[in-house]
């Protein structure tokens, strides 16, 4: 009862997964619970950071604000995602530890992964290599917050916990066209390319890299279990450890979607890591975590609600 009185602090909690990590503690009974807006709480200005954790005084902060996107995005913004995403968390992390802040629990990536670890890929591979480079600097600023946690946790006994959570999706997810991951963008180019009758789809890569999917209210359940039972600043995993082909993936969506044209992969555009797939055992051990959301219905759920806001969309026009 004591902790869900605490006063915790989400960041990124208008995004994709703060959403679900809201709603989450909400049902788990936590109540007092404060998101606020980038207005408000910029996380890349110092002053806005100090003001705000002296006026609120935040005893436990999630943090999830993050710039992110697919491959095409991550190739034409390298230097920005690496600044942001680096500067944003490493301000934030001293500023609490000034404060004395009870737990901090960061949500990082496994981008941060080498290129070429052993699959499934193991937390005691972390640093046995360089990330893949089409998100490399994106990767490294996560990485360099797992060193600043586990560097913070020995000299000064800070409580950092550091989750690194696989491919996500769900309802809400991001579907732009230039800065959406690999599902929502898919569901995107299917729908669109059977609503317009068209004869083919275009996808990057060969389709033979493998991803793992986890759906994002899984995800969210992860993280508050991190807040009540994880006590370690060494990387947890967060996944389902399972892989799928981006091919059998793609097939499977335009079958779910009702898709009946072809599929073209285009073999000039990369594919990105060649293989992603976590080994869950230690989230298990530390935090009974077990995904439960299957893709097939994950993947349901997602094109629904997909289609039903083009619906509310069309209504409103």
């Amino acid at each position: 009862m004591a902790l869900l009185t605490k006063r915790i602090l989400v960041t990124g909690g208008s995004g994709f997964l703060g959403r679900h990590v809201l709603t989450e503690l909400k049902e788990r009974g936590f109540r007092r619970v404060m998101a606020p807006s980038r207005s408000r709480f910029d996380l890349t200005k110092p002053d806005r950071i100090r003001t705000f954790m002296d006026e609120e005084r935040p005893q436990i902060v999630i943090h999830l604000a993050a710039r992110v996107g697919g491959i095409g995005a991550n190739r034409q913004f390298p230097g920005t995602y690496f600044y942001q995403n680096l500067s944003m968390g490493i301000q934030l992390i001293e500023e609490c530890r000034l404060r004395d802040v009870e737990r901090f629990v960061a949500v990082g990536t496994i981008c941060s992964y080498p290129k070429f670890p052993p699959v499934p890929f193991r937390e005691e591979d972390f640093w046995s290599g360089y990330p893949e480079e089409t998100n490399a600097p994106y990767g490294l600023a996560k990485k360099m917050l797992a060193v600043q946690l586990q560097a913070y946790r020995q000299e000064f006994g800070f409580d950092g916990v550091n989750l690194l959570l696989t491919n996500l999706y769900g309802p809400n997810d991001n579907f732009d066209e230039h800065t959406s991951h690999v599902i929502p963008a898919l569901i995107r180019k299917f729908v669109h390319a059977q609503e317009l009758g068209s004869s083919e789809v275009e996808i990057w890569g060969t389709g033979n890299a493998t991803r793992e999917f986890l759906f994002v209210t899984d995800a969210a359940r992860a993280i508050v279990l991190a807040i009540e039972q994880l006590h370690t600043s060494q990387p947890v995993n967060i996944g389902t450890g399972r892989e799928i082909s981006i091919r059998d993936l793609a097939l499977l969506l335009a079958q779910k979607i009702g898709y009946h044209g072809a599929i073209r992969f285009n073999i000039n555009q990369p594919d990105g890591q060649p293989r992603r797939c976590l080994d869950v055992a230690r989230a298990l051990d530390l935090l009974g975590f077990r995904a439960s959301t299957s893709l097939e219905d994950g993947l349901e759920q997602t094109v629904a609600w997909y289609r039903s806001q083009r619906m509310a969309l069309r209504r409103t026009a």
